[in-house]
C-alpha cells in the first residue's frame, strides 16, 4: 500500500485521469441536456402562444447604409495562403502608423468596433476583422476547422499579410479568448493586450468547474455543442434571441445615450439572417472541449 501523499502508481493514475475525464464528459453532455430541454420548453410555449410568428425568419436582402459609412474606414480582404481563407476587414487610419487590431465576440462582427474606428484612427492603423466564419469572412463547413489552434493561426497569419509584425491586439468576449491565446502562443507580436469580457482561459476554465453561478451563466457553451439546434432557435421569431442581446435590461447596451439605433439592429439582423450565416460562428464553441 502506497504511503500517505506518496505519488499514485502509473495505473492508480491512469483511474483516476479516467475518472476525471468520465465525469467531466458526463457533465458536458448532461448540461447540454439540461439546456436543450429548456430551449425546447420555450419554443413549444412560443407555438402555443404564436404559431404564426414562432417560424418567422426575414432574410435582410439590403445591407443598413451604416455598413457602409466612409467615416469607418474602408472594406478590405485578404486570403491566407496556408488555410486558403479570404478574410473581410475594416481598416481605418493611415498605412504604416502601428497596428490596432479589433477582435470581435459572440453575436458580432467588425461593426462592433465602429467607435474605436473612428476614435483611434488618428494614432493607429485600426483593423476591425470579421473572425473566421462570421460576415464576409470565409466560413470553412466542418467544425474541425475552429478549432484554437486555427482561430490563433489566423491572428498571426494576418497580421503578417498586413505587413505587420507587432500589434496592440484588442479582443471582445470570444475575440478575448483568442486575444489572449494569441498572446501566449506568440507574445513577440504584442505589444499591448486589451481583452474586454473574459478572464485569462485557465483561470476561467477552474473557476466555471468550481462555481455553479458561472457554469449556468456560460450554459450557452454546453447548448452549442449541439447541431444545428442552436441556429434554428436563433432564428424563431425573426431573430427574437438576437435582438434580445443586444436590447434587453439583462444583457444589452442600456446606458442614456449610448443605445442601439434601429440601423444598428438591422446590421446585426442583414448578416445574421443570411442562410448559413450562425453556423460559423457557433461552430467556434463546438471544439471548445
Amino acid at each position: 500500500m502506497a504511503r500517505p501523499g506518496a505519488a499514485c502508481p502509473p495505473p492508480a493514475r491512469r483511474v483516476m485521469v479516467a475518472a476525471r475525464a468520465l465525469l467531466f464528459w458526463a457533465l458536458v453532455y448532461s448540461y447540454c441536456g439540461v439546456c436543450a430541454c429548456i430551449a425546447g420548453l420555450r419554443l413549444l410555449w412560443s407555438i402555443g402562444r404564436r404559431p404564426g410568428e414562432t417560424f418567422r425568419w426575414v432574410v435582410r436582402e439590403n445591407p443598413p447604409a451604416c455598413l457602409n459609412d466612409p467615416s469607418l474606414g474602408t472594406h478590405c480582404y485578404v486570403r491566407i495562403k496556408d488555410s486558403g481563407l479570404r478574410f473581410h476587414y475594416v481598416a481605418a487610419g493611415e498605412r504604416g502608423k502601428p497596428l490596432m487590431l479589433l477582435l470581435h465576440g459572440f453575436p458580432e462582427f467588425w461593426y462592433s468596433w465602429r467607435h474605436q474606428l473612428r476614435e483611434f484612427k488618428s494614432e493607429y492603423r485600426v483593423v476591425a476583422l470579421d473572425l473566421r466564419g462570421y460576415g464576409e469572412t470565409d466560413a470553412p463547413p466542418h467544425k474541425e476547422n475552429y478549432k484554437l489552434d486555427c482561430l490563433i493561426a489566423d491572428i498571426k497569419d494576418i497580421l503578417e499579410s498586413l505587413g505587420y509584425n507587432k500589434c496592440v491586439l484588442i479582443g471582445h468576449d470570444w475575440g478575448g479568448m483568442i486575444a489572449w491565446l494569441v498572446a501566449i502562443c506568440y507574445p513577440e507580436m504584442v505589444t499591448k493586450l486589451i481583452v474586454v469580457n473574459f478572464p485569462h482561459p485557465s483561470v476561467f476554465t477552474e473557476y466555471i468547474l468550481r462555481h455553479p453561478s458561472q457554469l449556468i451563466k456560460s450554459g450557452y457553451y454546453f447548448f452549442f455543442q449541439m447541431p444545428w439546434f442552436p441556429e434554428f432557435m436563433f432564428t424563431l421569431n425573426d431573430f427574437k434571441v438576437l435582438k434580445s442581446l443586444f436590447t434587453s435590461q439583462a444583457t444589452g447596451i442600456g446606458r442614456k445615450g449610448c443605445r442601439l439605433t434601429a440601423e444598428d439592429i438591422e446590421a446585426y439582423l442583414y448578416v445574421f439572417s443570411q442562410p448559413g450565416a450562425l453556423t460559423g460562428p457557433i461552430n467556434h464553441y463546438r471544439t471548445i472541449f
